[in-house]
């Protein structure tokens, strides 16, 4: 199968794994440049995993062999270098959130579509053996029907760790928004599209200080609320409850766990690919841990910008698509709105259960 050519925009913090994968793992894909505002970036990208050009993003939208984007950029630049990107005709895969805003993500699926192209976004972890593993089991009715979830996503927040934590604290931010797709993406691949939220939501700290090199000391002002919690119903009768939190120094809290008519799944953390899964039947005296089916256990990222390359050769549709995205930027919109209005929020976005993966696939052949 021909390869895709593919230009990597941002050399951040978020790029190595990328690179890694995409050079490494991924045979359907070329990556040919790399692009950051800060041209060192990009040309220690270039050096370190023999990328035969670094540039400036516009000298890389300019390539016409290039067919996917790959957008790595900050979540406020997304829908500007996702839109540009298709302006220029190409397919683009950007990190998660989809856009900040509903409008901006509805441009960019509405441009994808009239100019033909694909939209896809992180996070693909729902493509690893954890989550894939659990789809089967869920699929297979080892838990009967299922009829609730729950997910928990506490921590003290990223100043202790992160280089350059400020933009988790800005508009587009925050755990719902930096933390939730994972949550949510994984509940919709295993339950499917939600139809109502409601929740609620607040800023316990107006400010927090870094303790994280090369900013220590620095003060930074707290934009977005930092605990959140919601109630998702879904289209399949379930209701799930969600709770993303910078504000819990300690918690001894599931993941993520769905509940059936017959027993209960354990899922594994969403922002891994691997395991342990475990199941506990309503007749059964513990829990189970289930034997991993699927591949991709180790750290897959861009395993979706994988499996859209191998969706835009072959005519499918490929998995980690931007409806689903869309419906979950909707959805994080929506509990943030429910919470200022007091209110449920009917849910305008959709999306189509995304297809398991067949069992025995390889790096090399997503199909």
């Amino acid at each position: 199968m021909k390869k895709v050519k593919v230009g990597i925009i941002g050399c951040g913090n978020i790029s190595d794994i990328y690179l890694k994968n995409c050079t490494g793992v991924y045979s359907i894909l070329e990556v040919a440049a790399v692009a950051d505002l800060i041209p060192e970036r990009a040309r220690a990208k270039a050096e370190q995993y023999n990328i035969p050009k670094a540039c400036l993003p516009e000298e890389l939208l300019a390539d016409p062999e290039i067919e996917i984007v790959l957008n790595l950029t900050i979540p406020k630049a997304h829908a500007e270098v996702c839109l540009a990107s298709l302006q220029a005709g190409k397919h683009v895969y950007v990190e998660k959130p989809l856009a900040v805003t509903r409008e901006d993500g509805k441009k960019i699926i509405t441009l994808a579509k009239e100019k033909g192209l694909r939209v896809g976004s992180a996070p693909d972890t729902f493509l690893g053996a954890g989550i894939q593993t659990c789809r089967k089991l869920i699929d297979d009715g080892w838990i009967g029907t299922p009829i609730a979830a729950t997910a928990f996503m506490t921590c003290h927040g990223h100043e202790s760790w992160h280089p350059d934590p400020e933009f988790y604290y800005q508009i587009g931010g925050g755990p719902m928004f930096d933390m939730g797709p994972y949550y949510l993406t994984a509940l919709i691949a295993l339950l499917g599209p939600v139809i109502r939220v409601t929740g609620s939501a607040q800023k316990s700290f107006s400010q927090r200080t870094i303790t994280s090199k090369p900013k220590y000391g620095k003060v930074i002002d707290v934009e977005v609320p930092t605990h959140v919690a919601g109630v998702l119903d879904f289209e399949n009768g379930a209701v799930a409850t969600i709770v993303t939190s910078f504000d819990v120094w300690h918690a001894n809290l599931p993941r993520i766990e769905i509940y059936g008519s017959s027993g209960t799944l354990s899922v594994p953390d969403p922002n891994t690919f691997g395991g342990p899964v475990y199941v506990r039947r309503a007749d059964a005296a513990d829990w189970s841990e289930i034997p991993l089916a699927f591949g991709f256990a180790e750290n897959s990222r861009g395993i979706g910008a994988a499996d859209m390359a191998h969706a835009i050769r072959s005519g499918r549709a490929h998995r980690a698509n931007g409806d689903m995205a869309y419906h979950v930027l909707d959805i994080m919109h929506a509990i943030h709105d429910a919470s200022a209005l007091g209110k449920h929020i009917q849910l305008e976005s959709t999306c189509v259960r995304p297809a398991p993966f067949p069992m025995g696939l390889t790096a090399d052949k997503l199909d």
